[in-house]
């Protein structure tokens, strides 16, 4: 049972982390063989202000 955990800044809509969770999927499947029903993505939406980059909180460097 392959899992896949994606974090990443919050703000995507529902569409593109299906996109993405169908992207991943599909490649986890062509490169390792495993079945398509046993790829688990879980994507974990982590606001800017607690993800620190080079010394610097992400919503220091990205401000919206």
């Amino acid at each position: 049972m392959p899992i896949i955990r994606v974090e990443m800044f919050e703000g995507r809509d529902p569409e593109t982390k299906q996109e993405l969770v169908k992207s991943l999927t599909t490649e986890m499947v062509r490169v390792t063989g495993c079945g398509e029903d046993s790829v688990n993505v879980i994507i974990t939406d982590v606001k800017k202000e607690n993800w620190g980059m080079g010394g610097d909180l992400a919503s220091q460097k990205f401000p919206d």
